[in-house]
């Protein structure tokens, strides 16, 4: 993903027409010119000229900290994977898995120029002019029901992505939308982080009471909000995360209806609905309240009643209780995007 300018250079013909050499580079060694881009706990992000394609892609690579830890390997080679998997015009297309000059995994994708949804909801925040015009209420729906389309997809092959979250969400500079991020995704009929293989699913009838007890961390009570991938801690980002998450118990794609619920009213009003002063008020929240529906919490954004019904359902502490599958809770969103923009044209 790129944020820069030159993302698009012109075409030309020297770029096109020469020949092949006589040995083309394989793997790794038809790559140059790398630059950072994004730099993460576990991985990195290059861009880096194609030498045979003649184009420039995103490579990302295990630090090299990581390269020799099996867990970390799997679960990149998941995402490579499953990410390759997903041709869905909402996921970003994979062209090459392999090892670099370090024996490092890495994989390279198409670039993006644009941002992620999370820094535009900054801006919003912020009443930033150019973004306030370019991401009306409407425009706002129609990114979240992108990338719930592309979760709709991985779904119906038996997908479930698990961080579902704002910087998830990338948007493109002529209005792509890809959902990224696919590293502790939970593949049907795989093992999962405790080793174990689902073939069928459990009877969703016996819901679990309203009320459970929080499982407790291997962390600090004060720990960051950030993403908890580590060894007997729950994938996904707490802030995001659906009440079967938090309690490591069995989830299916409604643990990601919910966490589009909380990114929903994160859109509409700015702040988190469950952040707590550290994860385990964070985990509380989740489990036991109730957010302000967001017309309530921000009355001057012009927010209908149904789409807080909307999130609402969405973020139902019951599973049996939200929208049942994601194609659901898209009709919901069209549906309210509909009655804005009617509203808009009255």
């Amino acid at each position: 993903m790129e944020q820069e300018q030159d993302i698009y250079p012109k075409i030309l013909l020297a770029g096109t027409d020469p020949d092949l050499p006589d040995v083309p580079p394989e793997g790794f060694a038809k790559y140059m010119h790398f630059r950072e881009m994004a730099r993460g706990i576990k991985a990195v992000l290059y861009s880096c000229w194609d030498t045979m394609m003649g184009r420039s892609v995103a490579m990302k690579t295990l630090l090299p900290e990581f390269a020799l830890d099996k867990r970390e390997r799997r679960r990149f080679l998941r995402e490579a994977r499953v990410t390759a998997q997903l041709q869905h015009p909402n996921t970003v297309p994979v062209y090459e898995i392999g090892r670099d000059d370090q024996s490092r995994l890495y994989f390279t994708m198409k670039r993006v120029a644009g941002e992620n949804f999370f820094q535009v909801v900054k801006k919003l925040s912020k009443g930033d002019e150019r973004t306030v015009a370019a991401y009306p209420l409407h425009e706002q729906l129609h990114v979240v029901i992108q990338a719930c389309q592309a979760l709709a997809y991985a779904h119906a092959h038996g997908v479930i992505h698990r961080d579902v979250k704002p910087e998830n969400i990338w948007v493109g500079r002529f209005g792509e939308v890809i959902l990224l991020d696919w590293g502790v995704a939970k593949v049907w009929g795989l093992p999962d982080e405790a080793g174990y293989v689902e073939t069928e699913e459990p009877d969703k009838s016996g819901e679990e009471a309203t009320r459970w007890e929080v499982n407790p961390l291997a962390t600090s009570p004060d720990e960051a909000l950030g993403t908890l991938t580590q060894t007997g801690q729950r994938p996904g980002t707490p802030l995001y995360m659906a009440p079967e998450q938090v309690m490591n118990r069995y989830v299916d794609e409604r643990c990601d209806v919910f966490s589009v619920g909380v990114l929903l009213s994160e859109m509409l009003t700015f702040r988190e609905p469950f952040r707590g002063r550290n994860v385990r008020e964070t985990f509380d929240k989740i489990l036991y309240s109730k957010p302000e529906a967001p017309s309530t919490a921000c009355p001057d954004r012009g927010i209908p009643k149904s789409l807080d019904d909307v999130v609402a359902k969405a973020i139902a502490k019951r599973a049996t209780d939200r929208f049942q599958s994601m194609t659901q809770l898209v009709d919901a969103l069209s549906d309210c995007m509909a009655d804005i923009l009617r509203g808009d044209e009255e």
